[in-house]
Formats: C-alpha cells, sequence, structure tokens
C-alpha cells in the first residue's frame, strides 16, 4: 500500500513512499532548499554533477551553443562541437578506443555497446552464432531491456524477467563477501578464472562478449576486484575470441583519481561504456568508444554503416557542455584532486568501525561505500523489512548530508549500503563537513536501529 509522501502534482515521481523536498538551485557542492535548508551533496545526484552545480563557466558556454544552433541530426550534420568532444575523449581513453558514439545516457551506452559487439562479429562473418553476453551477479548497467538483461539485481530484473534476454553471469570480485568463501591471494582469483568455465558450458562460439563496471557502482559500491583481475579476464577473452565491454558510465572521468576505473588495471578493454562525468549532469550525454579493430571491421571493411541511432545522439549542446566540463577538470586538476582528497577521507572513514552496524569501508578516489550488517563477526546482513539504507538515509539528510542507498548486494534482498560520490571539486574543508555529516548521521542511524 502505498504511503502518499510524494508531493501532489502531475509529476509521474519514481517513488511516491518517498517525501521530496524541492531544490531551488545549487552552488559549488551544495543544494539548497525552498525551506533554506543547505545539503551537502555527497554523492553528486548518482555520481553525476562531477564539477558541482551553478558553474558559470558551463552556463556561458550553454548559451553561446544554443544561440548557433537548437539541433541538428548526426546521421546527416556534422558540428565542431561534436567533433572536439570525441577528439577530447579518445585523448583520455586508453589504447587505441579512438572512436565514439555519442548517446544520452549510461543505459544507451549499454545497449549500444551491446549492439556494436554483435554487429562486430556479424560484419566479420554473417554465419556467426555470437550473440550471449556474460555479466556479474550483483551488478547494474542500466535499467533499459538490453541493459537490464545484463544488470544482476534481483529488486531490478524481476517483474520484467518476461521481457529480458536471459543472460549468463557469473559471480562478482566481492572481496568482503568473497562467494568462495576464500580470500585474496588464497582464492587465486577464482572470480576471474569462473568466466572461463562458463564461456565454455554456452559454447565459444555462443558468446560475444563480457560486461563488467570497472569498480562496482551502485550494486556494491566501491568495490573492486585485485590487481590482477583485470589482466585474466582479458587473456580469458582473447584465448575465445569474445570482446571485453567495461562499464565506465559511473568511474569515468576522475572519479577514481583516474581517468577512468580501468586505469588502475593497465587493460585496454575492447569497448567502453561512459556518460555522468563526461557533462556532469548540465546535459544528458552518453557514448561507447571502441578501439580501432571494431570501428574498422565495421565501418572501413563492412558495412560502413551502424544499424543503430537515437534521435539526441550527437546533440551539438550536450557535446559543447562536455568540452566545457572537460576543459574545467583538466585545468582545475580535479582529477588529481579525487586521487589526492580520496585518499584522505579514506583514512578518515576508517572511524567508522566504531560503529556496530558498519560492515565494510570501501573507497577509490572520491568513490566509497559503506555497507551495514546486523552482527559483524558473521556478516549477516539485516533483514530488509528493517529498511536500513533509508534510516540511515534519512538521519543524515536531517544531518544536511546527501548519500545514496541501495541494497540486494548479499543475495538480490537482502544487504543495505549506502553510496558516497561527491563533486570531485570538493575542497578539503568540505571533505572534513562531510565527514562530520556522515559520522553524526551514521550515529544517530545506529542508536534508531538498535534501539
Amino acid at each position: 500500500m502505498s504511503k502518499n509522501l510524494a508531493p501532489k502534482n502531475h509529476v509521474f515521481y519514481r517513488n511516491q513512499n518517498w517525501h521530496y523536498p524541492k531544490i531551488e538551485y545549487g552552488k559549488g557542492i551544495y543544494l539548497y532548499g525552498e525551506d533554506g535548508k543547505k545539503y551537502l551533496d555527497g554523492c553528486s545526484g548518482s555520481s553525476v554533477a562531477n564539477i558541482g552545480h551553478g558553474n558559470e563557466e558551463v552556463a556561458e558556454c550553454a548559451a553561446k551553443q544554443i544561440r548557433k544552433v537548437a539541433f541538428t541530426h548526426l546521421s546527416r550534420f556534422t558540428t565542431d562541437a561534436v567533433e572536439e568532444c570525441s577528439r577530447k575523449v579518445a585523448a583520455l581513453t586508453p589504447g587505441d578506443l579512438n572512436y565514439v558514439y555519442f548517446m544520452s545516457g549510461g543505459s544507451e551506452a549499454v545497449e549500444a555497446a551491446w549492439k556494436l559487439s554483435r554487429q562486430y562479429f556479424v560484419e566479420r562473418d554473417k554465419r556467426t552464432s555470437k550473440w550471449r553476453v556474460v555479466s556479474r551477479w550483483p551488478s547494474f548497467h542500466g535499467n533499459t531491456l538490453g541493459a537490464l538483461s545484463m544488470t544482476g539485481i534481483t529488486g531490478r530484473r524481476q517483474i520484467y524477467d518476461p521481457f529480458i534476454a536471459d543472460f549468463p553471469k557469473i559471480n562478482q570480485a566481492y572481496c568482503y563477501r568473497c562467494p568462495y568463501n576464500s580470500e585474496y591471494p588464497k582464492c587465486g582469483l577464482a572470480c576471474a578464472h569462473e568466466l572461463e568455465m562458463l564461456i565454455k558450458k554456452q559454447g565459444p562460439d555462443n558468446v560475444m562478449a563480457f560486461i563488467a563496471e570497472s569498480v562496482i557502482g551502485s550494486a556494491i559500491p566501491a568495490a573492486r576486484p585485485p590487481k590482477e583481475y583485470f589482466k585474466i579476464v582479458r587473456e580469458i577473452c582473447d584465448r575465445h575470441d569474445v570482446l571485453l565491454i567495461v562499464d565506465e558510465v559511473m568511474m569515468g572521468f576522475g572519479r577514481t583519481g583516474k581517468n577512468f576505473g580501468i586505469d588502475h588495471y593497465d587493460i585496454v578493454p575492447d569497448i567502453i561504456t561512459i556518460a555522468k562525468g563526461m557533462s556532469c549532469g548540465y546535459s544528458p550525454l552518453g557514448a561507447a568508444v571502441v578501439t580501432d579493430k571494431i570501428f574498422n571491421t565495421i565501418m572501413t571493411e563492412g558495412s560502413g554503416y551502424f544499424i543503430h541511432g537515437h534521435t539526441y545522439g550527437g546533440n551539438p549542446l550536450s557535446a559543447e557542455i562536455a568540452n566545457c566540463v572537460l576543459d574545467i577538470t583538466e585545468r582545475e586538476g580535479y582529477f588529481q584532486n579525487a586521487a589526492v582528497l580520496g585518499e584522505y577521507l579514506a583514512k578518515k572513514m576508517q572511524d567508522l568501525y566504531q560503529y556496530d552496524i558498519v560492515g565494510d569501508v570501501r573507497a577509490i578516489g572520491l568513490m566509497f561505500g559503506i555497507e551495514f550488517v546486523a552482527d559483524k563477526k558473521t556478516k549477516e546482513p539485516f533483514d530488509p523489512k528493517k529498511a536500513v539504507k533509508s534510516v540511515v538515509t534519512n538521519a543524515c539528510l536531517e544531518q544536511g548530508l546527501v548519500v545514496y542507498p541501495g541494497g540486494g548486494s548479499v543475495d538480490g534482498l537482502r544487504g543495505d549500503h549506502i553510496l558516497l560520490a561527491p563533486p570531485i571539486s570538493i575542497t578539503k574543508e568540505e571533505v572534513d563537513e562531510l565527514y562530520s555529516m556522515l559520522e553524526a548521521g551514521i550515529k544517530k542511524a545506529c542508536e534508531e536501529i538498535r534501539k
């Protein structure tokens, strides 16, 4: 039964059981409500507003582009904005990931990567039987039906199961809850080698691609595999003629302290998907970036036509805003800022283990995950009916801190956590303020849960 807490208007809100404070404006890392309340945006919306809110330089850039042209369709015209944006993105991506196919967001980017993979193999051999994509459990790659087929979260998939492809999945690289009841390095990276076993079971002639986030986002915030993981995965994919797609929608453009999360692993994927940090929320933008091999197979040696597209792919306004955002992040050194202040905040967060509901604190750059447990020794999760993630979220909101709640990381239903991903433009003083609010929120939530 709905609690009907959402505002009474004509908006179809995502959750009718949530009270939505109205935000009037944002400035820097802060949001300001109509009631005068000030919020520190500790998750950048959903790891989107990486350079903060109300940036005047971006506003001026957008206004200038709007005066130039309302819209051009990338199937018929090109613009300086989209060409420059592709150049800047290609300069940041590893290896020969040189060709950028523009979308409006992350789910679209994942769908494009899916189709690019299929068309790549068809262009090579029209008789190919390769079509399956292997992903991981749990994981999140988007809410469109193709992306949802690759997503491994029970709550997201269950109601739509009749519509989605039944793609195979392997276990996540989730050291806190190792699915093999082992620990690194004794485990021998079983989570990576499981990929090869699954490819063999499915038949290498049927498996087209493997998709994985470089660092896990909303499914298990800030969980990441050991250093050797992606090298093993890359070798397995090469051995079986399987494309490696790395989802960088949340981690791309400085969130982890490097250009992309995969830069921590010294390998080059065949495709990466990008979005959020490219335009930092000032306009919707996403993309799939492919290697020379994939581009040449389809566009030079093959048909020369990618059978896919959306109206707003390559929107000149979004592309020009991304150009401005990328200029700002480079000039201000925000990627390095994420690395330095991320390490600083990670050290402070170790003090959160004093609270008996805090089971695991994970960090890389300015991406953090805090997992809550009913018992630290056994790692037993809370009963979902207790809605611990919501209790913590509301307690932090009362302190003026916005966090991103999530659940289901243990078995699809159980498992409470929050994600923190403040703007990478944050200062040391603001980091101290964030931590103070966070600790106060967790302390209050802990008291409420234990009553």
